[in-house]
């Protein structure tokens, strides 16, 4: 595999935008990036390299040999070994992003497995009742931990800071800026973790007096959320390594937390649920939020012992840089704010009977896999896109995060279509035994579908604010967008739940996430990458006609069925031939980049067997 050599990174700001590139002389480099992708082409002695979703074919010299790159090689080569130039990361190709998506994406779904394994075992232990409500009462500080030390708030300061750090390294600063930063940076950071955690388990019974005031054994909440409580520094040591490696371009290991992660707690429960009753999943979740960190530990290790380069400099004390302040605190309010939704939805369902906040949290749980799937893409991109601007390689950035928002678009409405469509059967296979009763199954299928609703909102906010954020500069923006759509969560829930119930809980989320989405797009220009707006837009509105259709489609075929198995294939199946149909058909450009991915790699298996 041929790897184009990294461009020597401007020192200038970050964000200008950079000169036009010169044309590659006998055995340089040109390299021009346009919104389908990059072409490299070299001199006698170079190289053409064109990439696709699924691999890399490479023409080299006047005899030029194919090279299909996809299957073949190891897992690490496909995550980070693309290859070195002193040190160094390589420019990513298509192929290499291709690659580490598909990794990302199939330790994704090993963990979105284990994840609904996870509810299933909660559902058949201990049912949706009182119990299941106190503990996912508890459950709101490791959700609040993943988005705010993991998913989001963290990430967004570490990557753009890794990345900066990655580019000074490759101009040859003096010493290792990435150890300087790590040496900044986690020692603070894993005092603050720690105080949180002891903050958390002091104030757990006023903590779950304002979280749920009107639940009914409040005594088991408290016990619950102390073990939980423990996540504040196992998710904060985790968050911290996985943005390392991402922006080292290794993600093996930080795609891998959530496998370990469930695993724990499906172990905790049919390891102590006899004795401790749902205690045990809480317990599971201390022992999950240790194992994030072991998992990802040996390759952070690897990463930091790293000898220096030809021409750098060894320094014995290099000076620590921390986070700037600015950064990280807009970081990590906008991370607040978002998952502020849930405590909006436990405080007023508290207020319901029992089994509503089990039922709301079933069914997002479930909604919310398509647009996990989804932002999976732009985990994957984010560290190229802070490293494009670090290099000063604003249009590079911006081609990227167009293909993100087309490609996630798609990959959310597909998935929103098939939970609309087969919401019923769904619940019902995956969670209808034991405790969980058809009442059950149908509060739930209920709710799923009006969630379904704010998930391209969801998708969109989680693709935007990366741009806001990827220059390592803090942002008052994306907070203030989270807070309009979050005022008008609380605002349509607190008039809806009285006459609606939990469908009103439900129906104010999806509105102000969608909100939210609409506000952060209106914004880019100055403030973010600069993506065309009008053009997303058009853009958009491509997949989302087929996603109607095909939910329509999709719903009729999977209730002629009797059996809700075979009405979960049957609707899946028909909505996702109508929904590829039809974007195909009005050129949507990420299914139709995405079905010539498909293609190509399957023309390259073929000739590769023959």
């Amino acid at each position: 595999m041929t790897v184009t050599p990294p461009r020597t990174p401007r020192t200038d700001d970050p964000t200008s935008v950079p000169p036009a590139r010169d044309a590659a002389q006998s055995g340089g480099t040109a390299e021009t990036t346009g919104p389908a992708g990059t072409a490299d082409t070299a001199g006698a002695a170079g190289t053409v390299d064109t990439t696709g979703a699924a691999g890399t074919v490479d023409t080299t010299g006047p005899a030029g040999t194919v090279d299909t790159t996809g299957a073949v090689g190891t897992v690490e080569e496909a995550c980070g070994e693309e290859g070195r130039s002193s040190g160094d990361l390589p420019t990513a190709s298509r192929g290499f992003l291709a690659r580490a998506a598909l990794v990302t994406a199939a330790l994704s779904v090993a963990g979105a497995l284990l994840g609904l394994l996870r509810d299933q075992a909660l559902a058949r232990l201990f049912g949706a009742g009182s119990d299941t409500d106190a503990f996912l009462v508890a459950w709101t500080v490791p959700e609040f931990a993943a988005t705010l030390l993991i998913e989001d708030g963290l990430a967004f300061a570490l990557i753009p800071a890794f990345s900066m750090a990655l580019a000074r390294r490759s101009q040859g600063a003096p010493g290792d800026p990435v150890r300087a930063l790590v040496a900044g940076t986690l020692p603070r950071l894993s005092l603050a973790f720690v105080a949180v955690g002891a903050l958390l388990i002091g104030t757990a019974r006023q903590l779950v007096e304002i979280l749920a005031p009107g639940l009914p054994d409040p005594a088991l909440a408290v016990d619950c959320t102390r073990l939980t409580a423990t996540c504040a520094v196992s998710f904060g040591l985790a968050g911290y390594c996985s943005a390392a490696l991402r922006a080292h371009r290794r993600y093996v290991a930080p795609a891998a937390i959530y496998v370990a992660y469930n695993v724990g707690i499906i172990a905790g429960m049919y390891a102590l649920g006899g004795r401790w009753g749902v205690r045990s999943a809480a317990a599971g979740v201390a022992v999950g939020g240790l194992l994030m960190v072991l998992v990802q530990l040996p390759s952070l290790l690897r990463q930091l012992r790293r000898r220096p380069g030809v021409g750098e400099q060894v320094v014995t004390h290099e000076v620590p840089r921390p986070l700037d302040t600015a950064l990280l605190t807009t970081v990590l309010l906008f991370a607040l704010c978002r998952q502020s939704q849930v405590l909006i939805e436990r405080f007023l369902a508290s207020q319901l009977p029992a089994g509503a906040i089990s039922h709301l949290n079933y069914a997002q749980k479930v909604a919310q896999m398509p647009m996990i799937l989804s932002v999976m893409v732009c985990t994957v991109t984010f560290p190229v896109v802070a490293r494009a601007l670090a290099e000063g390689d604003v249009e590079r950035a911006r081609n990227r995060v167009e293909r993100d928002l087309a490609l996630a678009a798609c990959i959310v409405l597909l998935g929103t279509a098939a939970v609309v469509a087969c919401a019923p059967q769904m619940i019902e296979v995956l969670f209808q035994r034991g405790a969980f009763t058809a009442q059950d199954t149908a509060a739930t299928a209920g709710l799923m579908r009006v969630y379904a609703l704010g998930l391209l909102g969801q998708t969109l906010t989680g693709v935007l604010v990366r741009s806001y954020f990827s220059a390592g500069r803090g942002s008052w923006y994306p907070v203030g967008a989270m807070t309009s759509g979050i005022a008008v969560t609380s605002g349509i829930g607190a008039l809806s739940v009285q006459a609606w119930g939990v469908y009103g809980i439900a129906a104010a989320n999806a509105t102000g996430i969608t909100v939210t989405a609409l506000v952060l797009l209106a914004g880019m220009g100055p403030r973010s990458v600069p993506v065309g707006v009008r053009g997303v837009l058009r853009e958009l509105s491509r997949p989302v006609r087929a996603a109607l259709v095909a939910t329509l489609a999709g719903a009729l075929a999977a209730d002629r069925c009797g059996d809700a198995l075979l009405g979960l294939l049957v609707g899946g199946l028909t909505v996702t031939v109508v929904f590829l149909s039809l974007g195909r058909a009005l050129r949507a450009q990420g299914i139709v980049h995405a079905l010539r991915s498909v293609h190509s790699a399957t023309r390259r298996l073929s000739h590769g067997r023959s």
